[in-house]
């Protein structure tokens, strides 16, 4: 099973399943990384959206990928932050284990996340790198056998470096 980070557009992916959408709660595109999946996904990603009724804070929600090289989006909305004291950590946490959830019920063995709710909604990329790399690796270690390879394409070299190294800072602990 493989757990990593690489520089990269989310959108071009060919070599995963699923790759998640860091949305805003209406489901319906947004900037970023939201605009961009929709973007390139074409018009039948905002069909369906429109008949999801949108997405709770922490939640996930599954559609098809159509134009893109995937074949299906998951949707998660993270936390805005306001200081990291208004509950942006367990939310975020959230975010990603409702989406490891979704994978699982839908037998999707590889996943491509980007950095949830550090563009637009100001999660300081250090502090989510060390939340969601800690949620993924919980939830593979209760789930051993659902994934072979869950990835974070990252937008930028700073997320990059983030993401790497709190990766291998865990890998580090579990050798």
């Amino acid at each position: 099973m493989e757990i990593s980070a690489i520089k990269g557009d989310i959108t071009k992916q060919t070599d995963v399943e699923a790759i998640v959408n860091a949305a805003n709660e209406s489901l319906l595109g947004g900037g970023g990384v939201d605009g961009a999946i929709h973007y390139a996904a074409g018009p039948g990603l905002l069909k369906e959206c429109r008949t999801l009724g949108g997405c709770r804070m922490g939640e996930a929600k599954i559609t098809g990928a159509y134009n893109l090289p995937c074949k299906y989006v998951i949707h998660t909305v993270g936390p805005r932050w306001h200081g990291g004291n208004n509950g942006e950590e367990r939310l975020l946490r959230s975010c990603y284990v409702s989406c490891l959830e979704l994978a699982v019920k839908n037998g999707i063995r590889t996943i491509d996340f980007p950095s949830i709710s550090t563009g637009a909604f100001g999660y300081p990329v250090e502090d989510a790198s060390n939340v969601a790399v800690a949620a993924v690796y919980e939830f593979v270690k209760d789930h051993p056998d659902e994934f072979d390879m869950i990835r974070w394409v990252c937008f930028d070299n700073n997320t990059l470096r983030y993401y790497s190294r709190q990766i291998g800072l865990i890998q580090k602990q579990l050798s």
